[in-house]
């Protein structure tokens, strides 16, 4: 079982930074492939960014990449998404999530696990 927490959302102008922090609970973290995920009302949840258990892989939906980076630290048992450039387009809930079924990484139903989500608003 995996408890996620996500913190970090907040308002901020176009261009500017946030870093999201997603924080688990239980022993089998390290276990599991980890994902952001996002949400507009208006739309389904997309894949944002995903990381492998050791950190090596990494990988991107393609409008994010160069300006978000996920990272995770298995010590502290943490997740992170560094999001810079900030666009009006990337306003969402966002979600963490564990993987918990084989397949792609990018979609929603191979994670068992979420977390309650945090708002990420960006002003023009």
């Amino acid at each position: 079982q995996v408890q996620l927490v996500e913190s970090g959302g907040g308002l901020v102008q176009a261009g500017g930074s946030l870093r999201l922090s997603c924080a688990a609970s239980g022993r089998t973290f390290n276990n599991y492939r980890m994902g952001w995920f996002r949400q507009d009302p208006r739309k389904e949840r997309e894949f944002v960014a995903a990381i492998s258990w050791s950190g090596e892989d990494t990988y991107y939906k393609d409008s994010v990449k160069g300006r978000f980076t996920i990272s995770r630290d298995n010590a502290k048992i943490m997740m992170y998404l560094q999001m810079n450039s900030l666009e009006p387009e990337d306003t969402a809930v966002y979600y963490c999530a564990a993987q918990t079924r084989a397949g792609s990484y990018g979609s929603a139903y191979n994670y068992g696990y979420w977390g309650q989500g945090t708002q990420v608003t960006v002003s023009s």
